[in-house]
């Protein structure tokens, strides 16, 4: 399971992910010093740190490196949940917890989520285990297709 990312670390990966394209140390620095005053040394010394974490890969570019994120802010996120909610003691409990804290638009969100992966008519595969401390080898960045009807599938079997 990843730990958080730090604030100059969340900081540096929330350009990666909204640029979503190769970045260099100094187009992240130049961003960054639109809100705070810091050094192309620390912003150089971040990316290598989460380049050595696996959150991103780079390429040589001449003297300098292009970054590019391995996965997802959203698959950041649901590790960040699922190793909350796997670490409670009741998991049930944490789940309704968590519900009873969700806005409406949350709420439409997981109603979508669930319409997506499958889960709203108990059609769908258990989800695949992610390999723990690490982010997802490969990025996603676009939702998986909506299943086809299961009408249209016909019975899985052994169901």
């Amino acid at each position: 399971m990843p730990r958080p990312l730090g604030e100059l670390e969340d900081a540096v990966m929330t350009r990666v992910w909204q640029w979503n394209r190769p970045v260099t140390v100094r187009e992240v620095l130049e961003d960054l010093q639109q809100e705070r005053s810091i050094a192309y040394t620390t912003v150089m010394t971040v990316m290598d740190n989460l380049h050595q974490k696996g959150w991103v890969r780079r390429e040589a570019e001449g003297r300098a490196y292009r970054y590019t994120a391995v996965s997802t802010r959203a698959a950041y996120s649901a590790a960040l949940m699922n190793e909350a909610w796997s670490t409670s003691d009741n998991p049930a409990a944490a789940l309704v917890a968590f519900f009873g804290m969700m806005s409406a638009e949350q709420r439409d969100a997981l109603r979508d989520a669930f319409r997506i992966v499958g889960y709203d008519d108990g059609t769908a595969a258990e989800p695949p285990a992610e390999s723990a401390g690490r982010p997802p080898a490969t990025p996603s960045a676009e939702p998986p297709p909506a299943e086809e009807d299961s009408a249209e599938r016909g019975p899985e079997p052994g169901r």
